[in-house]
């Protein structure tokens, strides 16, 4: 996918029709993927995007710190610098609030879209546990499945907290173990069995089948909304 520069709106050249020209090669790119029903890295770079322009908007000390600057005087005795803008303060913002007002709403549509995609991939799925279960969900395997296929991607997963100073944040690890086939005497308790036999490091392995009715791109899609309904899933049963 084509990438846009973290800082595309005050790198190169200040024109507004030149800035329109990126924004709209980088949100076509956005769009076909998005058509493709592929999410990830792009729902995440395009949210990345928009936040920067919103927090642009709300900051313009921030864009002004941001222009492009030359030494104007330099003062040896006490070891002064002094810089000047390149361009008048004034004149940029001006260009960079029309390049603003414009790419936001752009940006936002785009967003919806994808928004929209993550919905319906999340409605779709189903979960269920596999056997007892764990008491320490936090840890096992995920079965990944397609409800018309007999064959079941199994991951083991392990769920992680890691905190800033105003909030938690839960994520997520995941290894892939294998492709497994499922019949009507090879459920996926029997599957469950097998992997316990196989790693013996987990007696009674927390076990969840994430099931798909439709067809979506494995690791752009599936996997990672799987992952997080997963995730939500466990804390919720929990409460």
């Amino acid at each position: 996918m084509k990438q846009l520069n973290l800082n595309w709106i005050t790198e190169g050249l200040m024109d507004f029709e030149y800035k329109k020209y990126l924004l709209l090669a980088y949100l076509q790119e956005v769009s076909r993927d998005f058509d493709e029903k592929k999410l990830y890295p792009v729902l995440s770079d395009l949210v990345l995007h928009y936040n920067n322009l919103i927090t642009i908007k709300r900051n313009k000390t921030y864009v002004s710190n941001q222009f492009p600057k030359q030494i104007s005087k330099i003062d040896l005795e006490i070891f002064k610098v002094e810089f000047e803008k390149l361009i008048a303060d004034e004149e940029y913002m001006e260009d960079v609030e029309a390049i603003i007002d414009y790419a936001i709403p752009a940006m936002h549509r785009q967003l919806e879209d994808g928004k929209e995609i993550y919905q319906e991939v999340e409605d779709d799925l189903k979960i269920f546990p596999v056997g007892i279960v764990s008491l320490n969900p936090e840890e096992g395997y995920m079965m990944l499945t397609k409800s018309s296929s007999k064959e079941t991607s199994v991951y083991s997963y392990m769920i992680t907290i890691f905190e800033n100073a105003n909030e938690k944040f839960r994520g997520i690890k995941t290894e892939f173990i294998g492709n497994y086939s499922r019949s009507f005497s090879h459920t996926f308790e029997e599957i469950k069995f097998q992997l316990i036999k196989e790693f013996k490091n987990i007696s009674n392995p927390a076990t969840y089948v994430i099931e798909s009715k439709y067809e979506y791109p494995l690791n752009e899609t599936l996997l990672p909304v799987a992952k997080r309904s997963l995730v939500r899933y466990i804390y919720q049963s929990a409460a």
